[in-house]
């Protein structure tokens, strides 16, 4: 059980950083102007996406009932589900997180492009609580709660838009890529910082060091293995910036280098849900 649900966390973390990434990126990097192939494409996977966000926010919730019962057949009786939605944190957050996500799969089905953004960004939102986040209370827990949104907020900007790039660099022929990378590779330092600076604030509320302890053990092992996995990811994003001239000239490379970078980062959300499910070791005052 445990198991299915880290992937299941995985699953659901991922797809909606997807989709709230690349819906954020689509008109800083291109502007209003349509691209109707790459449009077409875009808008068959953030759909698709959307539709797996919802299966998957299902079966999550499912999954904690049948924990927290320790039982299967509990997941699939109604009253039971209906005691998780009400009575825990967890499903008082999780109602609103599946009813964004059905919102979301309405607006995208609908030419309601101005809402988009909006209601992925508020599901995203809503993934905060859930976790760690949900650890302290009062005030200390409202500002961690904040800290985490503006930490998934960078991720899945960086990581939806390195979709959105991986989409773009399949349709270079139309497009010039030099200022579309420039672009990009601008706002992902700020992305960088934001992700580097709440990251830490997290180890160091979470577990009341700078560090956790034991280096190489629980928590701090997953957390050592997903900072290694950034660390690859702005290796490489620093090596694109530094070609990033007459890029066109080496497009087989860049696609490459592109997708190894947005590869590494899935990575990272594996090893992120796994730490959702480990104790962070908190320090005693």
């Amino acid at each position: 059980m445990a198991t299915l649900l880290v992937l299941c966390r995985f699953l659901h973390f991922i797809v909606v950083l997807l989709v709230f990434g690349a819906c954020a990126f689509r008109p800083w990097l291109l502007g209003a102007e349509a691209q109707p192939a790459l449009d077409r494409q875009l808008e068959r996977i953030t759909r698709g996406l959307a539709w797996l966000a919802l299966f998957s926010g299902v079966a999550w919730l499912l999954l904690i009932t049948a924990s927290m019962a320790g039982s299967w057949d509990a997941a699939l009786q109604p009253a039971t589900v209906q005691l998780v939605l009400g009575k825990t944190f967890f499903g008082q957050v999780w109602v609103w997180h599946l009813l964004l996500n059905l919102l979301l799969v309405i607006v995208l089905a609908k030419p309601w492009r101005m809402l988009r953004l909006s209601v992925i960004a508020l599901l995203l939102a809503t993934l905060a609580p859930v976790g760690h986040g949900a650890m302290l209370d009062g005030l200390s827990g409202q500002l961690l709660i904040i800290n985490q949104v503006v930490h998934l907020v960078c991720v899945g900007a960086w990581l939806g838009g390195l979709l959105l790039l991986v989409l773009i660099l399949r349709q270079s022929p139309t497009l010039v890529l030099e200022p579309i990378l420039r672009r990009f590779s601008g706002v992902g330092y700020g992305l960088v910082a934001g992700l580097l600076v709440t990251g830490l604030i997290n180890v160091r509320v979470l577990t009341g060091q700078f560090w956790p302890t034991p280096l190489f053990n629980g928590f701090a092992l997953i957390l050592l293995i997903k900072v290694f996995l950034v660390l690859g990811m702005l290796a490489l994003a620093l090596l694109n910036r530094l070609r990033i001239e007459r890029c066109e000239q080496r497009l087989g490379s860049l696609k490459s280098s592109v997708m190894l970078e947005w590869l590494l980062g899935v990575a990272a959300v594996a090893a992120v849900s796994l730490l959702g499910t480990l104790p962070p070791m908190v320090m005693a005052a």
